[in-house]
């Protein structure tokens, strides 16, 4: 018998582009929460809770923002905060695992040479053993989640006095909205009740810088911890950023605020360092705050807006353009400012791809964030520095507010939901476009040099 072609062929299942798989897995994971969040036993009241309440919500915890429209610890019954849990670890552990694995798909659409450079540099894990990263990024994250846990559990319980099974859930769920840098807590006021408690403020702050590190800096560091000449470039470069901006930024935020009666100023001088601290923590995108946001300095919320804007490491849960694009591009006007030709960093010559890469990430960012703060001037009456401080916050999946959130109409609460979903899908998203994108041309035309400055 004769067999066609077409018969001869294997059926092909429906196959996604990566971007396409990552946006339908969140977007799935955001319908199944605001079902559950619409169930009438997930809120406190009488009756179920508002689609865009439940919307809003389901949205800001998949995206790891911590955005809020209702106060999530009286609105919410236990039921809705276990949701919430879920849909915060589900979106944090799901973005590391997708930004790891596409990076290994990315690394065999490479030549066998640049495979092998790729590996040697990263020095974690082989470009094909998917199974062993799948593992250790949920062991890591267990490990950090779990001692945090124990942590805050025992202060809340021998310091504060809470019963030790309330206290062991408390420490559960700050501790995983803490390490997704989700921001969300189950206090009214936030952290402020405990702003000058360190048990509670540094182990939350540890697993916010954790978390925003990245699981490739977190593998390389378990792994070679000792040896930091073996780390690779990107490694290096967001310990180097971290580092800086959490002094810079803690600085920032002391200096303007220490006299402020309505936020350091109340405090003695411990407690002022440790806010002060703390809350330059939550720039690196997480979203708690142990003082009251709408109560800073415009001027400190500006810097803020520039801290938040660069966000965390790459294959984090933190959002932001991310801080090794901001060192790229610290070390490429480094390097026109010295008049030299190429970028080096850390003894190794930087690839023009990646000169590239950082602009349109930045230039593409800048565009949503401009736009968006327009849009809401032209449908709120709020003032610029509380807009502005809002769409970066909720574009990079920060989630700190001066207050204003619950009170923007349906149209303005959409835009930020939108920011959501583009600022932590967006970058992950858009940097694997851009290498599948990539191809060799092999001609070039002529050079020209246009006026710049």
């Amino acid at each position: 018998m004769i067999t066609s072609a077409a018969q001869r062929q294997p059926r092909r299942g429906l196959r996604l582009h990566p971007a396409q798989a990552v946006a339908t897995g969140f977007t799935i994971a955001t319908v199944v929460g605001t079902l559950l969040l619409l169930l009438p036993f997930a809120k406190t009241d009488p009756g179920s809770a508002t689609f865009m309440e439940a919307f809003f919500t389901a949205v800001s915890a998949v995206c790891v923002t911590g955005h809020t429209v209702v106060d999530t610890a009286s609105y919410w019954t236990p039921f809705g905060h276990v949701v919430i849990l879920a849909l915060v670890q589900v979106g944090g552990l799901g973005i590391m695992v997708f930004a790891s694995v596409i990076g290994l798909a990315l690394a065999r659409r490479l030549s066998l040479r640049s495979r092998m450079t790729a590996a040697s540099e990263a020095k974690s894990v082989g470009v094909g053993d998917v199974k062993v990263l799948l593992v250790g990024i949920v062991k890591i994250s267990a490990t950090i989640e779990a001692s945090v846990a124990i942590l805050l559990a025992l202060r809340w319980w021998l310091g504060h006095d809470y019963d030790l099974p309330y206290a062991l859930w408390l420490g559960v769920f700050h501790a995983v909205s803490s390490f997704n840098n989700a921001g969300f807590a189950v206090f009214s006021g936030n952290l402020t009740a405990f702003a000058t408690d360190p048990l509670i403020c540094i182990p939350i702050a540890v697993a916010i810088i954790l978390g925003g590190l990245g699981f490739p800096v977190l593998m390389q560091l378990r792994r070679e911890l000792r040896v930091p000449l073996h780390w690779s470039m990107n490694t290096k470069l967001v310990l180097w950023a971290t580092s800086i901006l959490l002094i810079v930024s803690t600085l920032f935020i002391a200096i303007i605020e220490w006299n402020n009666p309505k936020t350091l100023g109340s405090l003695d001088v411990g407690g002022r360092i440790l806010a002060a601290f703390f809350q330059a923590v939550q720039t690196r995108t997480a979203g708690f705050n142990s003082v009251d946001i709408g109560a800073l300095d415009p001027a400190t919320l500006f810097g803020m807006d520039i801290f938040m804007f660069i966000g965390g490491g790459p294959a984090s849960t933190a959002g932001g353009i991310k801080v090794t694009t901001f060192a790229v591009l610290f070390f490429i006007m480094y390097t026109e400012l010295r008049g030299e030709g190429a970028v080096n960093i850390f003894g190794k010559r930087l690839s023009r791809a990646v000169h590239r890469q950082a602009i349109t990430v930045v230039l593409l960012a800048v565009a949503v964030v401009v736009g968006s703060t327009v849009l809401l001037m032209l449908i709120t009456d709020f003032s610029l520095d509380v807009l502005l401080f809002e769409v970066i916050s909720a574009f990079s999946t920060v989630g700190l507010s001066t207050g204003i959130t619950g009170n923007l109409p349906v149209a303005g609460q959409l835009v930020l939901i939108a920011l959501m979903f583009i600022g932590r899908l967006g970058p992950v998203t858009l940097a694997t476009a851009i290498a599948l994108r990539e191809r060799r041309i092999l001609y070039e035309y002529p050079q020209e040099r246009p006026g710049i400055g």
